[in-house]
Order: structure tokens, then sequence, then C-alpha cells
């Protein structure tokens, strides 16, 4: 089961001594506080608004290494978890964003870094309010009738925070974070690249997995996820029980496609695979074949949503290859009361926060799939929407840009971020890779878990690029068994370039493949109704 995660990861060398410049950081030095821990419980202005902390207390070493364990939250309700190290810091700030639709104020993991590389200041925060139901990152209840929690989730909680705990951490060591850091998958993907666009001096680094950033025109497609599942009698077309036979079809016809038979599709776009070719005989019915309903179902969830004239809702469909995860998101299943994830995600986001306060709302039921409603849904989701395609300003003040998504993602589909980059890549007008990288991971589900490749780390390569200047060239995926061993290692290289075996040694072992550029020409700027969006500028907090 894949509900929307946080990443949780970082690192890199240097740090510097209360005071010292960036230089000296880099020498290695650990930071020790200038302060006691009890004493930053207190209250204290950032821009626009006053943030409290009501709790700080030292943690000693044990699971994880010493720190402050700070939590607080920004006016009205954004609260926030900031662990400071008293052993270890070597004064680098991340911040981590937050999965689905937030509500819930996860502790922030210490990355492992090892003992060249020290310790982060980490820190998370719920978003602005408390999430309930079944499934707490699905639950759009909060945001009925509070415009400020909507905001908080949509573009202001992650800047008011990095605010905060800078302030902290200034407070703390006595001099702010030399470099600072944010990362984040689904949501928290979104959350880095609205940071890049619209707060484009609170992060030096930023890592988007899997983005969320075509936010509203992302609910429209998970709606049209679970009505197209549903048939008339309000009954699963596909169920879990036919994925696995629909899934070795699409790997007998394809995995071979990219020169290596591994269990993994390293471009499901080569991939012409026809569920067709596993309807089932006349009067036969079960897990081995597909109904001439099914059939259909699965041919409209791989080509993605469209209104009755043919025009695109989304640029992007279901990709062949990541039919094992979609038990749960599009598949009901029992953990989500019979549900699925795009049936949670899409109900209370139509219920309850897509639509301006005050304007009729619609339902999963009742959403009508057109350019009209669509364009309704924009009118809200600009807020939270992280399209913009101007990054300038973060350019020019020196950020470096790492965006990822895995191949076999089942909630957001990976060309969605092709069609992102593409569009970022003509605007910006030069060579978008001098700051900008993407990186597509091969049989990679949403953020985590896969086949084959069950896990992505780019955060060490940011650090390098940020603090050195060395551009990332590749970044090795690992794929882990139920044990949690790691039985494949594979390179990633910087889009469109992919990894192609060099003919020795063994296929599991990252050291045995090589950059090779695409078999053809790519053409990833898709055209859809959402185009207009990246025009539609999202407000900014102080």
């Amino acid at each position: 089961m894949r509900v929307i995660r946080l990443l949780v990861v970082v690192g890199l060398l240097a740090s510097l001594t209360s005071g010292a410049s960036v230089a000296s950081a880099a020498r290695g030095g650990v930071v020790r506080p200038v302060a006691e821990c009890a004493d930053l419980v207190r209250s204290f202005a950032i821009p626009g608004t006053r943030a409290h902390v009501t709790r700080a207390e030292p943690v000693a070493a044990g699971a994880e290494a010493a720190h402050c364990a700070v939590l607080g939250y920004v006016e009205p309700r954004v609260r926030f978890h900031l662990k400071l190290p008293t052993t270890t810091y070597t004064g680098r700030y991340l911040q981590y964003g937050c999965g689905g639709y937030c509500g819930a104020l996860v502790s922030p993991s210490f990355p492992d870094c090892g003992a060249e590389i020290g310790g982060l200041a980490v820190a998370a925060t719920d978003d602005g309010h408390v999430a309930g139901g079944p499934v707490p990152s699905a639950d759009g209840t909060w945001a009925a009738d509070d415009q400020a929690a909507r905001d908080d989730l949509a573009f202001r909680a992650p800047h008011v925070v990095s605010m905060a705990a800078k302030r902290l951490i200034e407070d703390f060591y006595g001099a702010p974070p030399s470099f600072s850091y944010f990362g984040g998958c689904s949501n928290g993907g979104r959350e880095a690249l609205l940071l890049a666009q619209r707060y484009p001096h609170d992060f030096d680094g930023i890592v988007a997995g899997a983005p969320v950033n075509y936010q509203s025109p992302l609910l429209v497609y998970q709606a049209w996820l679970a009505r197209t599942n549903t048939g008339a009698d309000g009954r699963p077309v596909l169920t879990a029980d036919r994925l696995p036979a629909l899934h070795d079809a699409v790997m007998r016809h394809c995995d071979h496609l990219d020169g290596l038979v591994d269990g993994q599709i390293d471009d499901p776009r080569r991939c012409d695979h026809d569920p067709a070719a596993l309807r089932c005989p006349t009067g036969v019915d079960g897990p081995t074949c597909l109904t001439p309903a099914q059939v259909d179902v699965v041919r409209r969830l791989y080509a993605g949503p469209t209104d009755a004239h043919g025009r695109r809702l989304y640029p992007a469909g279901q990709e062949r290859g990541s039919e094992p995860a979609w038990a749960g998101w599009v598949v009901p299943i029992p953990e989500f009361g019979g549900s699925s994830l795009a049936t949670l995600l899409a109900d209370d986001y139509l219920r309850y926060m897509g639509y301006p306060m005050g304007t009729p709302h619609s339902s999963l039921a009742e959403f009508e799939f057109t350019a009209r409603e669509f364009a309704r849904l924009g009118v809200e989701g600009a807020r939270g929407n992280a399209m913009s395609l101007d990054l300038g300003e973060f350019r020019r003040a020196g950020g470096r840009l790492i965006l990822w998504h895995g191949w076999g993602d089942q909630g957001v589909p990976p060309r969605g971020l092709l069609d992102y980059y593409a569009r970022l890549a003509r605007h910006d007008g030069g060579d978008v890779r001098r700051w900008a990288r993407v990186f597509m991971v091969p049989g990679l589900q949403h953020c985590t878990g896969g086949t084959g490749l069950t896990a992505f780390d780019p955060f060490p390569a940011l650090l390098a690029w940020v603090e050195r200047g060395t551009a990332p060239d590749r970044v090795v995926a690992v794929g882990r068994n139920a044990a949690g061993e790691v039985v494949r290692t594979r390179p990633v290289f910087p889009y469109p370039l992919t990894a192609r075996y060099d003919g020795t040694g063994s296929i599991d072992d990252a050291a045995n493949f090589r950059p090779a550029p695409p078999a053809r020409p790519t053409r990833d700027a898709v055209d859809w109704v959402g185009t207009y969006l990246h025009r539609v500028p999202g407000p900014v907090a102080p």
C-alpha cells in the first residue's frame, strides 16, 4: 500500500562555527549552541506574522543524535517540529515537505550522512490544519469554511516555517544556516516547486519528487481515475485480482525493449501493449484474463482523461508497467474502507477544497469532465498550483533544482513532469540543465516502492551541486527486497539520457551501465486544456 508519503533524506560536507563564514563551514567544524534549549520557548515576529515556540526540550543521544526538540506554530496555526543537533550540527538546514493534504505533524528524521558530512537541523510542518478520517492525508473536510487553512496548505505554510526555523537556528547557534535545503515528494514536490517559483530566496537547493505541481488538474485526473473504474452498478470494473495477469502481459511484451529482460521498463512510452490481448474467451471470466469492460477501462486508464470533444484534461495517463500499484490507488481495497485513494482524494477535493468558498461545489459523483468545469476548478486551484515557468529569480540567486519522477508512478503521471520541464526549458531560453535537471527512475512507483527499483535519493547530489558546483551526471537508485536488503543498484542519468548495459557483469550492479541518448527524439510538451494555467500567478505570503 502506498499512501502519499514524505521523503526523508540528505546531508553533505562542511559546517561553520558560530558566526563563521561559508568558507570556514566547508572545512568541517561542528557548530556548538550558544543558547540553552529551554530559552527558545517564547514568541517572536517574522515578516507578516508571529511564531510561537511552545516547547523546547533537550533529547539525549540514542536512536537519534542529541538535539534540542522544538515544537511550535506560526500564526494562525501552522505547527512545526524543528530538531537542532547539539553536538553534530554543521551549518545546514533541511526542511521536509508533507504528503497528500497534510494535516499531521510528522517528526522530521535526521539524514544519515556519516561523520564526514555531519548533522543538519531539520524541520517539518502539518501545513496549518489537523486532518482526520480513515486516511488523514486524503481528508479535506477541514477546508470547507476556512480560507486561512486553505491558504496555509496552498502556498503559505512552508515559507513561514522556513522563516521561523531559520530565526531559531540563528538564536540557538549564533548564526543563520550557511545553506538551506528543501525536499519533498508528491504534495511535498509541489511545495518544492512552489518555493522555487514564489519564494526564490528561501532555499539554496530544492528537490521536487513526483510533484503535484499541476494540482487542480491532477484532482480532475484523480476523479477521472475513480469514475473510469466505476460501473453503472457502482462497483469497480477492474478488480485487484486482474492486475498480476495484466502486468505480466505488459512485461512480456515490453520488458525487452531496452535491451534487457530485467523486470522493469526503462521508458514506458516505447511500450504499446494492448490489453485486448488479454481478453477473456467467450464464457470465461477469471483472474488470468480481462472482460471486455475491463479491457475498455484499462485502455482509458492508459490514455488519460479527455472531454467530449477529445481535448486532454491532463497531459498524461497511467503508464504501462505501473499496474501492480493500481491496487489501492485506482482499484478499491478493504484497507481504504472498500474505496480507492483516487476516490477519497477527488471527492474531498471537489466537496470541500477545490472551489472558492461561497460558490457551488461538486462531488465525485456529480463532476463533469468539461473544459468549463476544469476552468472553474482553476480559480481556487491557482492558489496552490506550482505551474509558473518563471524561475529566473531562483536561478539568478544561485538556486539549484533537482526534479525526479518514477516511471511506474500510479498516482501522479510522470509525463506531466516532462511536459512541465519541456516548457520550463523553452521559457528559460538557455541550457536549463545548468541549474535544473530531471531524473526519470524506471519502475519506481509513487515516491517509493516499485518493480526492480524501489528508492531514489538525489539529495547528496543536490548538495554537491550547490556547495561544490558539481552538477549531477548520475544518481544511483536502489532496489530492495521484502527484507530490506539491496538487491539492485542502477544509475539514473539526467533526462533524456537512459542507462544502457555495457554487456559485462551483473545487471543488478550500477557499475555496469553507461549513459545513452534516447532511441528517438523526445517531444514532451503536450497540447492540453490547462496550458493557460502556466500564466496564472498565484499569491505569496509576506
